[in-house]
């Protein structure tokens, strides 16, 4: 058993650092015991992009999830991912042998992106009750290539990428397994635990960027309400979006229904936001790659952020407490 405080040299040693094999050549200087910093080197033209993120929703997974959600916020800015810098909380009593499973799930989702862990601390404390992952983000992008949430503007199409609430439907299905196969045939059980596959938003990233997409957002907390609204937002624009044409698969609604929750506020990664100025051009785009692109309605000059549903017209609100908390 793992005692509070900083997790022992030899245990660095064994079940951190052996762990890590995926390097990158523009990591100068990187994880290694009683290393405080990280050192990267880039191209003149080139410029850094930092991003942050604590996994806090789910145990099952975190190492995985840390991860990804990482890439994709730093694939929203249009930046390729170099590194990452790890926190890692864990509570007393943890084992090694969880510690060692974490680190290879994190590993493992570094050597599909590319990706280098570069540094960071481990510590056990009374301050968690459960695991928690914090990662630092690192990624390069050329100089005037950088997209923002904030370059939405009247007129543009909105696209939605495959489908919202991936994230939280794997999350629940996984956590809740059990009192889901109460209700639920297995196949649609296992169906929505493997929504996983979907969550990295790399691959529509690249194609959206090569395509003159102008804003771009993770769909994360606060799931597609909360996004489209920050969008709307950070770019000061309004909105009319076509509430019927969100993309969103028959076992997210089935789960959210058992669960009575709102599958539009519901953690989505996995799924990204686009504003672009020819929004069926880029769902071609997407199309050829095989991921599904869906153009949901358009930015507005003003601030209203409308909800159409048939005759039906609602506003916008700000982000709420993601949905996946009233239920885990």
């Amino acid at each position: 058993m793992l005692k509070v405080g900083k997790v022992p040299e030899n245990v660095l040693k064994r079940s951190i650092f052996k762990e890590i094999h995926t390097k990158r050549k523009e990591v100068l200087l990187g994880a290694g015991v009683g290393e405080d910093c990280a050192a990267l080197k880039l191209e003149p033209d080139e410029i850094v992009v930092l991003s942050t993120d604590p996994i806090t929703g789910t145990v099952q997974d975190i190492g995985k999830l840390s991860v990804l959600i990482t890439m994709n916020d730093l694939a929203s800015a249009g930046a390729e991912p170099v590194g990452i810098l790890l926190t890692i909380l864990l509570p007393e009593g943890s084992e090694e042998e969880g510690l060692k499973y974490m680190m290879r799930q994190i590993e493992e989702g570094c050597a599909q992106a590319g990706v280098q862990i570069m540094g960071g601390h481990t510590e056990v404390t009374r301050a968690v009750i459960q695991p928690l992952v914090s990662v630092c983000g690192v990624g390069k992008a050329r100089e005037g290539r950088l997209v923002s949430t904030a370059g939405a503007r009247p007129g543009h199409d909105i696209v939605i990428t495959k489908w919202v609430g991936l994230e939280g439907t794997s999350i629940l299905a996984k956590e809740k397994e059990q009192e889901l196969r109460t209700r639920f045939p297995g196949r649609l059980v296992e169906e929505a635990k493997a929504y996983d596959r979907y969550l990295s938003v790399l691959p529509e990233a690249a194609i959206a960027v090569r395509s003159g997409v102008c804003a771009m957002h993770d769909v994360t907390e606060g799931g597609i309400f909360g996004a489209l609204w920050e969008m709307a937002e950070s770019s000061g624009v309004g909105l009319e979006i076509d509430l019927k044409k969100i993309p969103v698969k028959q076992e997210t609604i089935e789960i959210c229904e058992f669960f009575n929750i709102n599958p539009y506020e519901l953690i989505s990664s996995g799924s990204m936001l686009m504003a672009v100025p020819d929004g069926n051009g880029l769902v071609r785009e997407l199309q050829k790659a095989g991921i599904p692109g869906t153009v949901v309605g358009k930015a507005t000059a003003g601030k209203d952020r409308v909800l159409l549903n048939e005759e039906e017209r609602r506003f916008l609100e700000p982000p709420k407490t993601d949905e996946l908390y009233r239920v885990v």
